[in-house]
């Protein structure tokens, strides 16, 4: 059945450099960081974007990120926290998706650039999309399963793209 899908492309929020993490996946998020997560999750509800079904990299700064968010999603939704969206490109989060089930109509999609970039710009055919820290890309098709959705490069529309810098 042909439905609208929503995929929400995030980039984790700022992350902290000064920190005792002993690898770049151990970074947490920074004061920004902190602040800017959830004022995006309460931006992406007033906007009725919530999401049904998370995937995101399993890096200690899109899990916090995600943690900050969630109390303004539903208190069931599943996160999956993946290795394989460490530092993943366009190729990596489509395995991902191809796989997910097609009765979710919105999924949020934590990540890194440049990957998430890449996959704006991939989807939406349109190019030099910035995905700053805490960015959140609204993309949506109407197609009748993830995988079909996905096949459609550059034929997703872009609605908007969320900044916190914006919402000052």
């Amino acid at each position: 059945m042909i439905t609208t899908r929503r995929l929400i492309i995030m980039r984790h929020a700022k992350s902290d450099w000064s920190t005792d993490a002993t690898s770049d996946h151990q970074r947490p998020l920074n004061k920004r960081g902190r602040r800017d997560a959830p004022r995006i999750a309460q931006e992406l509800a007033a906007r009725g974007w919530v999401p049904d079904y998370v995937v995101s990299s399993d890096s200690s700064r899109t899990r916090e990120t995600f943690e900050r968010m969630a109390p303004f999603f539903d208190d069931e939704l599943q996160a999956d926290f993946l290795y394989a969206l460490y530092h993943a490109g366009l190729s990596e989060l489509s395995d991902v998706l191809f796989t997910v089930d097609d009765s979710y109509e919105s999924i949020l999609a934590l990540g890194h650039n440049p990957g998430w970039q890449e996959a704006v710009s991939w989807l939406s055919g349109q190019f030099g999309i910035p995905m700053s820290t805490a960015n959140a890309a609204l993309l949506e098709i109407e197609a009748d399963t993830w995988r079909g959705g996905l096949q459609q490069a550059g034929h997703w529309t872009l609605v908007d793209v969320i900044r916190p810098k914006e919402l000052d």
